[in-house]
């Protein structure tokens, strides 16, 4: 509601639509090169299977339910804390007229410098909404803005710290890598429908 009060429905439907179509694609290559063999041990062998799950009690659900909580929160918090410190860091002392200069509709490189200048940033889409208005209201181009954002909100550096937990490092990177070039060839697209508006 909020981006399409920005950018209008059809933007905000496109961009929802290339979200998903990422998303799926990305899986399916993933799937393809059959890297289940990169999933964390303490999640491919958990000692609780389905059956055993279905024949517990609501109670007994919901202690399994806080204790795996509770583990992997003890595995992941201090990467978490590291990585929002970093992401603040960086969100409050890029001045946002060196970003909206860098970012620019007439700079051919502006959107993999977007996904440069976002993934290290902590914020979920509803913070990023009005750094992204006001990107493009001092000129960036709507690919770059909407690339901005993909890469705040997907490949943000708590995100990737909490990843790293549970994926090892070749499942990580293709996960990064697919994730960056989608972003980018949907930036581009923006753009591109952009100069046709």
């Amino acid at each position: 509601m909020l981006l399409s009060s920005m950018f209008g429905f059809n933007i905000t439907l496109i961009y929802v639509i290339l979200g998903l179509k990422l998303a799926v694609a990305g899986v399916a290559l993933i799937d393809k090169l059959k890297m289940d063999k990169y999933i964390a041990g303490f999640i491919t062998k958990n000692p609780y299977s389905d059956n055993h799950i279905a024949d517990l009690t609501v109670k007994e659900r919901l202690y399994f339910a806080k204790t795996q909580v509770l583990q992997i929160a003890k595995k992941v918090y201090i990467y978490i804390f590291i990585g929002v410190a970093i992401g603040a860091v960086i969100h409050n002392y890029i001045p946002e007229n060196y970003v909206s200069m860098v970012l620019g509709s007439g700079n051919i490189f502006s959107v993999p410098l977007a996904v440069l200048f976002g993934a290290p940033m902590y914020a979920d889409i509803f913070g990023v909404i009005p750094i992204a208005e006001s990107l493009y209201a001092k000129g960036a181009g709507l690919g770059t803005v909407m690339s901005f954002m993909m890469a705040v909100t997907a490949l943000s550096l708590p995100s990737i710290i909490m990843l790293k937990q549970v994926v090892k490092g070749r499942l990580l990177f293709t996960f990064i890598i697919i994730v960056i070039t989608g972003i980018i060839i949907s930036g581009y697209l923006f753009n591109y429908i952009e100069m046709l508006l």
